[in-house]
């Protein structure tokens, strides 16, 4: 019994450490193109995505039309959200850039203040959303990193948590339409 005492801290702490290398958005500074959320979803964008539940399983199917523009100093997003059994839901975000590097972003059903951290063709954005499913409410904790792959492609991949354990994973295609200048 005092072996596994003995262990149980070390992989704890190892655990622990584990966790703390992870990829940064520093980790891609310099590189194109260079990912701009006022830029690339300005105007008319197109979406496909998945919801996987930890095992790996879609749980989840959807398409997304996007309309981005500016309203003064605050860009806006209205996203349209058409899920493979008819569901259908809005989401409008409210993002300023706050830094170089920075951004802050509110929507009715996120909790507090999404951040979003941009170097080169990355940007990772965080925040908490209130989701409402069969009657009863969660919220969970998205970790979303985005990768702009050209001028009119964009990677999405979302780590997706509740009380700091994995839920799912989100990922999303996004295509640009039209001229979108």
């Amino acid at each position: 019994m005092r072996f596994w005492q003995r262990l149980i801290p070390v992989i704890l702490l190892g655990t622990l450490l584990a966790g703390c290398g992870g990829v940064q958005p520093r980790d891609y500074q310099g590189t194109k193109p260079e990912f701009r959320i006022e830029e690339f979803f300005a105007g008319k964008t197109e979406a496909w995505g998945i919801f996987q539940g930890r095992n790996g399983k879609v749980k989840r199917r959807f398409e997304v039309t996007i309309d981005g523009y500016r309203d003064g100093d605050v860009f806006v997003l209205e996203e349209d959200f058409r899920y493979a059994d008819g569901e259908t839901d809005q989401r409008v975000w409210r993002i300023r850039r706050t830094g170089e590097h920075s951004y802050r972003g509110r929507a009715e059903d996120i909790i507090g203040v999404a951040t979003g951290e941009q170097y080169g063709n990355a940007l990772n954005w965080r925040y908490q959303l209130r989701l409402d499913v069969d009657g009863n409410t969660y919220d969970l904790t998205f970790n979303d990193w985005m990768y702009q792959i050209n001028d009119r492609v964009m990677i999405n991949r979302a780590s997706v948590t509740k009380f700091g354990f994995e839920v799912g994973e989100v990922t999303l295609f996004f295509q640009r339409q039209g001229d979108n200048s």
